[in-house]
């Protein structure tokens, strides 16, 4: 009985993967729009012409997302495409295309290049606020609109770079594009984008098939992440890079950045421990997250939540949320990774860590509003690990 119960659900779980996984019409739908000359991209010809963009194994079956690992000439990278902006899906038994809406329509035929400048400054101004170097920001994203580098941007580069400027993601990629801690921007084709796939290994270091995690209870699962971590000063070292990239997106040239989701598996490290953020999807600007929450109905505090952890409060009277975040990116890292930067800590070490980690924790209100005690309080950390292993070999 165990092994047809379990059979069944392995089965039940692969299909509906499969079912999900919609690389073959995502790269049909996109090739459709180049070939009709309405989107370009450094990626269009390789992915539609030559076929030297391969699509690889499925990592994200959400339809808003599709996540794919991918080859491109001598590249490994990751193939990211937005299928449902193309196409509203209809969930259920079937994943179905009920009906096309718009996308790709601006900016409109007769636009000036003058004119598609103004509506990208304007559009990264309400994004990233008035405080951010915009004139630089926006000569970095024409530069990204000009993939063929021939020095003009046609309408359909043009058409191309405006979807690609409504996510989160890619907008993170070409502000942090000289930083370690990120992807570089490959290319792209309409919304569809390659990243760079650097090899990294999970926080925890255990990674199973999928089949098998349905099986082991929640609290053992935790228990065994915590055998397969690397060693301390290793650990250390990995946390470090991580309030490096918190200094990074806290105003910065272009602006502050709230990362929404603090999870161990939006991390990972290199074969050298550098941190790398594996996945950015909710990592978005502190303005457009201001916006966002502001028009968000809510009876509660619990109704005002964006990605993952990024909270405000509920406004009980007029029923809508606050524009302040509640906790600033550095208080929720230290509350997410403290356990496993306290677990292998030196004895003479874990009562000093463990104050700095809840002083750390006990962070209140944005960044901006407490910004020399958020500075103290990160230097503070990344000095006291950094003397603890600056002489060891595992650093």
């Amino acid at each position: 009985l165990a092994v047809f119960v379990g059979s069944w659900v392995v089965y039940v779980q692969y299909s509906t993967y499969t079912e999900l996984c919609r690389g073959r019409e995502c790269k049909s739908i996109i090739c459709e729009k180049y070939s009709k000359g309405v989107i370009d991209g450094p990626a269009c010809s390789s992915l539609c012409e030559e076929s030297s963009l391969y699509f690889g194994r499925c990592l994200s079956t959400k339809p808003n997302n599709q996540v794919y690992t991918g080859s491109w000439g001598d590249h490994d990278g990751v193939i990211k495409c937005q299928l449902s902006d193309i196409l509203h899906y209809e969930l259920g038994e079937e994943l179905e295309p009920k009906k096309e809406v718009a996308l790709f329509d601006k900016p409109t035929r007769g636009t000036s290049v003058e004119k598609f400048k103004e509506m990208v400054a304007s559009h990264l101004k309400a994004k990233v606020g008035e405080q951010a170097n915009l004139s630089s920001l926006v000569s970095m994203i024409l530069s990204v609109a000009d993939s063929n580098k021939d020095g003009h941007i046609s309408l359909p580069e043009a058409k191309s770079t405006w979807a690609l400027l409504q996510l989160n993601e890619v907008l993170l990629v070409v502000v942090l594009q000289d930083r370690d801690h990120t992807p570089r921007l490959l290319g792209f084709c309409g919304d569809l984008y390659v990243v760079e796939r650097v090899p990294h290994t999970p926080l925890y270091g255990l990674s199973l098939p999928w089949p098998m995690e349905l099986w082991i209870p929640t609290g053992m699962w935790r228990n065994m992440d915590q055998w397969f971590t690397p060693s301390w000063p290793r650990k250390a070292k990995i946390f470090i890079g991580l309030l490096e990239l918190i200094e990074d997106i806290f105003h910065g040239t272009f602006g502050s950045f709230l990362m929404c989701d603090m999870r161990a598996s939006t991390f990972g490290y290199t074969d050298r421990h550098d941190l790398r953020l594996v996945d950015g999807r909710r990592v978005v600007a502190e303005e457009a997250f201001k916006q966002a929450m502001i028009l968000q109905h809510c009876e509660d505090d619990g109704d005002c939540v964006y990605g993952v952890d990024c909270r405000t409060l509920c406004d009980r009277a007029e029923h809508r949320c606050t524009a302040e975040v509640t906790q600033p990116n550095l208080a929720r890292a230290c509350g997410a990774l403290k356990d496993y930067l306290l677990r292998g800590a030196p004895v003479h070490l874990q009562e000093e860590l463990e104050k700095q980690l809840y002083a750390c924790m006990a962070l209140k209100g944005s960044a901006e509003q407490m910004e020399m005690e958020h500075s103290l309080i990160l230097n503070n950390l990344k000095t006291l690990l950094w003397k603890q292993i600056s002489h060891t070999n595992d650093s």
